[in-house]
């Protein structure tokens, strides 16, 4: 399809940047000057002290600064770029003379690195330097496209927030490496599509330059993805156009679906957008956790179930079969749970659909928030639902790397979050999630400004020459009220609020007028002519509510789960009576849960306070024992946020509890 040269031109929406939306009070303003303060900071302390990594010094020895060899992952050079990112958001919210400084330093740094066709990838640019030999693209799993992906979006990103040309020109030269490969090593680019950050990039870069060439070289990803003969695991199996299931690696799925998110965006190639609706479906109605979590299985093989032997390939990191979502063994990489956010932020720009910010609600308030500590500075790789003691058998701990796991593990008690992991993708990327997350927050349409997210927000947006500024006061997550104040208008631009698809009995007022609401999962539509000082209520109703699970997911077969507004509960055995273990804890049909203000690690949350069952013990040794016929007892505990969970030590947690009738 032939593009215009207007950015997203096939998009009902565009998201407001921190000119226009910004999270400056309440839970989301308080993660705001949590990762300001703290977590991007705190790794960039890890990213330049090469006691802790090589990050920095990767780059310092490619430019010949130092001498050495290569250390860490070959994707290092991608999660640094991906701090920079979150450094050069931080630098647009809360601007930083000396923050600026040292980002421009960066950037010549890396600058100084690539290679003159636009290659940079600094193992195989170390390994030159030392006259070892070296070869490009000579490993799929070198994660080169990876890596020049993140370093066009921050060398876009650097533009748009400084004016700066040092990384964009870095960015320029990277697609153009990337663009003669698609021309004359179309099987190389190919093969080496992993983790496809490129797909999102070049769009990326098309929409700041207006240069079309970008956006045909997006369509040679496509097209060269599709002739390449690959497996589920790169989701390369099958053309993009005749997949109907999302198979393989979770991180590297919700990527290449963003990504292509965006072309449509730019081409408004229906069939394709039908395509993705279609693998989106597959993932929310059947492969997606209570908690958001994306990507159930460390390996296995898909699909796994198919008569055709030939066909199956093995999985690493992956989605799994339909309704198979296991507990302790989770995966739910903290990448993938960002990626779908990713993926869902396109889709919602495409469609004006709440469907897709309810899920980046889901996202964001669980599994994305589980993965950093509340001190905003240690991380998890994996977000599972169930921490058990003695467990027979290894998982991945916060530091093990994807591709050389630790033989011996810790006791998985002991599986806590890390300040440094050695494979280090997930921290950067959370970091610029959370730095970048005023971006979710409200969009702009032809049919006037759209909230997505509620927290804290302050909102600025223009539409056809008119202005509409609002304040956002109130408690949510915890507070069932979300109050606008208008602070500045123009004109009477439609506002569109989001009514959540968990909510029931909302109701929405406007200077104490009842307006009619919309059903949940949709935007109500507010239109008049704004002044200053105008209130809009918005109250969500937040019982408590506890779900059950399909009948074909096993693993929630007569368990269920607690959630309170968008915030999923667990029990940990912090909050466990003395001599009362995890497997004896039951809730019972009709409990009643009493929301309480509690302190965890000195943060402040809305806890569930519930009597529940204690199931007499069993036989610890015994495979199978014999049913004790004993009435289960009662205690009082607590069930806290999911995202909070692991932040008072070593300890026992679940999200699902068995039912007692």
């Amino acid at each position: 399809m032939t593009a215009t040269t207007s950015p997203r031109a096939h998009a009902r929406l565009r998201p407001l940047d921190a000119a226009g939306a910004r999270w400056t009070s309440g839970f989301w303003g308080e993660v705001h000057d949590r990762t300001r303060d703290v977590t991007i900071p705190q790794i960039w302390s890890s990213l330049s002290d090469p006691s802790v990594s090589p990050g920095l010094t990767n780059f310092r020895i490619a430019a010949g600064l130092e001498q050495g060899e290569h250390s860490g992952p070959p994707f290092m050079d991608g999660d640094f770029y991906k701090w920079l990112e979150a450094a050069i958001a931080r630098l647009e919210t809360d601007p930083d003379a000396e923050l600026a400084a040292r980002i421009e330093e960066i950037a010549s740094l890396i600058a100084s690195v690539q290679r003159e066709d636009g290659y940079l990838h600094t193992p195989t640019v170390i390994s030159s330097r030392n006259r070892e030999e070296a070869i490009e693209l000579a490993d799929r799993f070198n994660f080169e496209t990876y890596n020049l992906g993140h370093l066009i979006t921050a060398g876009v990103r650097h533009h748009e927030v400084t004016g700066s040309n040092t990384l964009l020109d870095a960015a320029r030269k990277a697609a153009s490496f990337l663009e003669d490969l698609a021309t004359n090593k179309p099987l190389e680019l190919a093969r080496s599509a992993i983790c496809p950050s490129h797909y999102m990039a070049v769009i990326d870069l098309y929409r700041v330059t207006g240069d079309e060439r970008y956006l045909r070289l997006s369509e040679a990803f496509v097209r060269v993805r599709d002739d390449f003969e690959g497996g589920d695991d790169n989701q390369d199996r099958l053309p993009v156009r005749e997949q109907t299931a999302v198979a393989g690696h979770a991180v590297r799925a919700n990527y290449l679906y963003a990504g292509l998110a965006d072309l449509v965006a730019e081409t408004g190639d229906a069939e394709l957008q039908a395509v993705l609706t279609r693998l989106w479906r597959d993932v929310v109605d059947t492969k997606l956790y209570i908690t958001g979590g994306a990507g159930a299985l460390y390996d296995g093989a898909s699909p796994d179930g198919s008569p055709w032997q030939g066909q199956i390939s093995r999985v690493h990191q992956s989605y799994g079969r339909a309704y198979q979502l296991p507990h302790t063994t989770a995966h739910n990489e903290s990448c993938a749970n960002i990626g779908l956010i990713f993926w869902a932020e396109r889709m919602l720009s495409l469609t004006g659909e709440a469907q897709y910010a309810d899920v980046i609600e889901q996202v964001a308030f669980n599994s994305l928030l589980s993965s950093i500590s509340l001190a905003g500075s240690e991380y998890f790789y994996t977000n599972p639902l169930r921490q058990v003691r003695d467990l027979p058998f290894a998982l991945r701990r916060p530091g093990d790397t994807a591709l050389h796991p630790v033989p011996s593990p810790p006791p998985s008690d002991e599986r806590l979050r890390e300040s440094y992991l050695s494979c280090f993708c997930c921290p950067p990327n959370i970091a610029r999630t959370l730095a970048r997350f005023h971006e979710r927050a409200a969009s702009v349409g032809e049919d006037g400004v759209y909230i997505h997210l509620y927290g804290g927000s302050t909102i600025d947006a223009t539409v056809d020459g008119g202005r509409l500024a609002l304040r956002e006061d109130g408690g949510y997550p915890w507070g069932e009220t979300v109050r606008f104040t208008v602070t500045d208008a123009a004109g009477s631009i439609p506002l569109q609020l989001r009514i959540p698809g968990w909510s029931t009995d909302a109701s929405l007022t406007v200077n104490g007028e009842a307006v009619t609401v919309t059903a949940p999962g949709s935007y109500t539509r507010i239109e008049r002519s704004w002044a200053t000082g105008d209130v809009i209520e918005l109250t969500l109703p937040m019982p408590v509510r506890v779900l059950r699970g399909h009948r074909l997911a096993e693993e929630t077969t007569n368990q269920v789960a607690v959630r309170r507004g968008p915030v999923v509960y667990c029990l940990e055995s912090a909050d466990l009576p003395v001599g009362v273990t995890l497997e004896q804890a039951a809730l019972r049909r009709g409990t009643v849960f009493t929301p309480v203000d509690a302190d965890i690690a000195g943060h402040s949350v809305v806890a569930l306070e519930a009597e529940i069952a204690v199931i007499p013990p069993t036989d610890e040794d015994s495979l199978y024992a014999d049913l004790a016929d004993v009435e289960p007892s009662s205690a009082v505990v607590r069930l806290v946020p999911y995202y909070a969970w692991g932040n008072r030590g070593a300890g026992e947690m679940s999200v699902w509890l068995p039912l007692v009738w």
